[in-house]
């Protein structure tokens, strides 16, 4: 069996998470063209991509990562939506027109996808949302793609955001991926303290338990940030040897981490017992 890279492309990289539903299609290209060059060099790719500001903004806006919330409440600001329904599906079509994206991006570089939406097979959220993991692995040759996004949640919650990370974390675990990528934005890899603070050094390598500084856009992120991304490279690195933090427009980097060449980026180290 072909070694499985599984592929993060993070919201905050391909889209400007401060404008609402803009994609960076540079950024895009370049990393569709990596993928492309690691198929090429003989191995299986799944790609999972956030939501950016396709998703964040109007879910941080309408609280939909805390659920249904009590008959007559509204946000401060609306975002021109009515209601959490509203909200919810509003979501699930601007991510899905950021998916789309992603995908025509793959097709391009003349990979063969199928996209594999979140809201038709999975329920819950957190690591051990319900669904089964089966759906990404067809076995043709074609690259699943997947993405954070709004998902029906048993009880009075009703729905919440399952996380892009949270599946990747599944899809790593449960598929026996032998190299997991998390491409980010705006920082070679996890950096010692906030990137834009002058005395910020790339982090090498990083396992659960050390220090960690980092920046959490909680105006913005409704999904837990670098802490989450961090918590879940973690717990893959105890199972799959190639875990990494890397500049998503690096995409070079990407190709160099599969082939065991230690690029710049951070590597997620299992602990150790």
């Amino acid at each position: 069996m072909t070694e499985l890279v599984v592929i993060k492309f993070g919201g905050g990289l391909i889209t400007d998470k401060g404008i609402l539903c803009t994609a960076k299609p540079d950024v895009i290209s370049g990393l569709c063209e990596a993928v492309s060059d690691i198929i090429d060099l003989g191995f299986r790719v799944i790609v999972v991509h956030g939501a950016g500001s396709y998703g964040h903004l109007k879910a941080k806006a309408w609280s939909l990562a805390q659920g249904r919330m009590k008959p007559g409440w509204t946000p401060q600001d609306t975002l021109g939506l009515s209601s959490q329904d509203e909200a919810v599906q509003s979501v699930r079509s601007d991510m899905d027109l950021l998916n789309s994206i992603v995908v025509d991006g793959l097709t391009s570089s003349g990979i063969d996808t199928f996209s594999v939406r979140p809201r038709d097979w999975a329920t819950g959220t957190g690591p051990n949302f319900s669904g089964d993991i089966s759906i990404f692995s067809h076995g043709d040759g074609r690259v699943a793609v997947s993405f954070g996004d709004v998902v029906n949640v048993g009880g009075e919650l009703d729905f919440g955001i399952l996380s892009g990370d949270d599946i990747v974390y599944r899809v790593a675990l449960e598929l026996d991926a032998d190299h997991v990528l998390f491409a980010m934005g705006g920082a070679p890899g996890l950096m010692s303290s906030p990137p834009h603070e002058s005395d910020s050094e790339l982090v090498r390598t990083w396992s659960q338990g050390d220090s960690l500084n980092g920046q959490h856009e909680s105006e913005i992120d409704v999904t837990g940030g670098i802490e989450l991304k961090l918590n879940r490279a973690a717990s893959i690195a105890e199972e799959v040897a190639n875990v990494w933090l890397i500049d998503g427009e690096q995409p070079g980097r990407l190709v160099a981490a599969v082939q065991g060449l230690s690029p710049i980026g951070t590597r997620i180290l299992a602990t150790t017992h």
